[in-house]
Order: structure tokens, then sequence, then C-alpha cells
């Protein structure tokens, strides 16, 4: 069963779990579960994805249920004027808030785009960063003696393909558990030494205009476990419970 974060008759927004796909693929023809489908089964109705998560990251992902108000829904994303905050685990220490306004070359999919004949363009990006939580750990991974790792609070402005996760290797904090752009040693390091081996990025807020009444929508969705298991081995516990949004289980 998904968790369904918000849900009337018009939308309905869920918690996507870590290492899901959004969707059925030819791409990855071994798998047998999706969110699509979940949600589909679970509610009984037909369901239309708005937008995408990458297949590691958790979050808020939202359908409509029908193709007008899908419609509605897309030409805000596409408008930017859907409010995105994520957070996320990098390496080291991030310490004053920055734009990262760096452009990043579009990137074709090795299977869905291998026939495409234009080569890859050069696409703006902004993400705006904002440090919230540093922890040194008394762990050696890598060639120092301790390690280090920040808390951050991401707001993409625009929403290309694995824009949070090339800007922060742009700026050499990599996201831990990112196995295509971050620091590999690091993200064992993670695993052997905090037991959490999950890409360590998370949607954790929407906010946005109801397609039909207007009404301003803030949706949240909890971190799971394995964040959770972050937060308390970093003790984070008072940090992460005066965010702004309530991302922090009552079970902690």
């Amino acid at each position: 069963m998904l968790d369904i974060i918000y849900q009337d008759d018009y939308l309905v927004a869920v918690n996507k779990p870590a290492g899901m796909l959004v969707h059925r693929s030819w791409l990855d023809s071994k798998e047998t579960v999706f969110v699509m489908q979940t949600l589909r089964d679970q509610i009984g109705k037909f369901v239309y994805p708005i937008h995408r998560l990458d297949r590691p990251t958790s979050g808020i992902l939202l359908f409509a249920l029908s193709s007008d108000v899908a419609r509605l829904l897309a030409a805000q994303f596409e408008n930017h004027q859907v409010e995105k905050t994520y957070h996320a685990v990098v390496r080291g220490y991030v310490e004053e808030t920055q734009t990262i306004d760096y452009p990043l070359l579009e990137e074709l999919d090795k299977i869905a785009d291998k026939h495409a004949t234009r080569e890859p363009v050069l696409q703006e990006c902004v993400t705006h960063c904002k440090p919230i939580a540093q922890v040194e750990c008394d762990v050696a991974i890598g060639r120092y003696p301790t390690a280090r790792f920040s808390l951050l609070e991401l707001k993409p402005e625009t929403g290309r393909k694995h824009q949070l996760r090339r800007h922060m290797s742009h700026i050499r904090h990599p996201i831990i558990g990112d196995s295509k752009h971050g620091d590999l040693r690091q993200n064992r390091g993670v695993s052997q030494n905090f037991g959490v081996s999950r890409l360590m990025l998370h949607a954790s807020q929407l906010i946005l205009s109801h397609p039909i009444t207007g009404e301003r929508l803030s949706l949240v969705a909890k971190w799971d476990e394995p964040w959770q298991k972050i937060i308390n081995q970093f003790d984070w516990q008072k940090i992460a419970y005066g965010l702004d949004i309530d991302v922090m289980s009552s079970a902690l």
C-alpha cells in the first residue's frame, strides 16, 4: 500500500518509496511493481502522472484523476508555478546558503535515445541550496580519520534530469548514496558504518494551486526509516523537528 498524502475528486499525491519506478517501462522489463499501477489498484481509479522522481529518490509524487486536470497541473510545472523542496544528506560541510546557477548538458538515455540523431544541448539549471545541519563522525572513510556530512534543503527552479544530484556533485558535495554522480567510497562507508544504502534525496514538499478551486496546497511527505535512522545517528532530531515542514515521523 502506498502512503497517500492528499486525495480529492481531482488529484492524489503519494509518498513514493525509494527504489520504486513511477510507471511500467521497457527500460526495466524485469520490474513488476510500479507506483502508477499500484496507486490505480489501491484507489480504484485511473491516474495521470504529472511529474517524475528518479527511481532511487523518495517523496511527493502527484497524479491527476482526469486528463483535463492533468493538463492544468502540468502547466503549473512548466510555468515554474510549483515550489519544490527537497532534502539531501551530502558529503562534507556546506556552510553557506547559495544559488547554483550552472547549466548542465542534457542527459540522453543510452537505451531510449540510442537512435537520436541530435547532439545533447546545454540546459539552464538553477538550484537554491540552504544548509540545515552538519556533523563530524569518528569514522574513517577515505583518506581522512573522520567523516563530515551536511543536511541540506534544496529548491530547484528548473527540472532537469538528475539536476540536484549533478549540481551537488558540481560543488563537490555529492549526495550520499548516489551511484551515478556521487562518491562510491563515501557510499560504501555510510552503508558499512551507518547501515544506510539508499540515495539520501527526498522530495519533501510541493506548494501549488489547486487546479479547480485555486486553493493554495502545501503537500508534505515524511522521511522514511533509513532517513530517520541517519537523523538519529547524526543527532539531528531537534534540528529536523524544527524545520518549517513536518517531515519527521511521530514514532521517533
